[in-house]
């Protein structure tokens, strides 16, 4: 699997975790996303990682915190932004965005910015110890 089918996938388990994130999928979320996928180059992968995750009814902590994970070594990607479109749109489709929600999605952009600074400044840091 290439990295970035791979990236695709975690996008459905973040979807996932969104959906869960107020303890239940609703009906319109579900609606919702399959709308957003119908033509999306790899909205049936997509489609699956959610799917599975639901099926398993997995954790939502343990899935946003695989999900972070692979993002930070993935690295920084254009992606992110339809990511983050994409989980207002499902979140938004059933009742408004409810605060769990709205949680999960700043905590995702926050959680990525906070970790790609790290990584910048151990560059920093090791670029100047490299010049001098």
């Amino acid at each position: 699997m290439r990295k970035e089918e791979k990236l695709y996938e975690v996008f459905g388990e973040l979807l996932y975790a969104l959906a869960k994130a107020d303890g239940v999928i609703k009906k319109e979320e579900k609606e919702i996303l399959k709308q957003l996928l119908k033509n999306h180059a790899l909205g049936s992968e997509i489609l699956w990682s959610f799917e599975f995750e639901e099926s398993h009814n997995s954790s939502v902590e343990e899935i946003y915190n695989k999900v972070i994970n692979y993002c930070h070594v993935y690295g920084p990607a254009p992606q992110y932004d339809e990511f983050i479109n994409a989980m207002k749109i499902v979140a938004d489709a059933s009742d408004g965005i409810t605060s769990k929600e709205h949680n999960l999605i700043n905590s995702f952009s926050e959680d990525l910015m906070e970790r790609f600074q790290r990584d910048i400044d151990k560059l920093k840091q090791f670029e100047k110890k490299e010049y001098w």
